[in-house]
């Protein structure tokens, strides 16, 4: 059974493999980069995971070393991707859903160590 806690220790495994270049288990060879979206998918996770909200649009851009328009379409991409189960807010460019998280406050508070900032779908 998928638990939030289960989510955070996958979450804290992610970032630990992002601090050592990956290889190839034999041939030491190193794998391919992250791809855009990859980058632009940890950035907010890693953001919502750490402040309990959703970046801006101008933040991932900083975030990702582009412009703030770059960013923009960057996270519309994101979120236009197929089977992707978050979305934005109808007409804007706010981040409303990242599963497992919702930015906007919902009936199910996710509390961790009694810290209360994150609310789930």
């Amino acid at each position: 059974m998928f638990t939030f806690l289960n989510f955070f220790g996958l979450i804290n495994c992610f970032n630990k493999l992002q601090e050592k270049p990956l290889t190839k288990k034999k041939e030491g060879v190193p794998m391919s980069a992250p791809s855009r979206m990859d980058e632009t998918f940890h950035i907010i996770m890693k953001r919502l995971v750490e402040t309990g909200r959703a970046p801006h649009y101008t933040e991932v851009a900083a975030a990702l070393g582009v412009s703030t328009e770059e960013g923009r379409k960057t996270v519309h991409k994101l979120f236009s991707l197929p089977m992707f189960p978050g979305w934005l807010y109808p007409n804007t460019d706010y981040i409303t859903s990242f599963p497992p998280f919702n930015n906007l406050p919902t009936q199910y508070r996710v509390t961790i160590s009694g810290h209360q900032k994150w609310f789930a779908q």
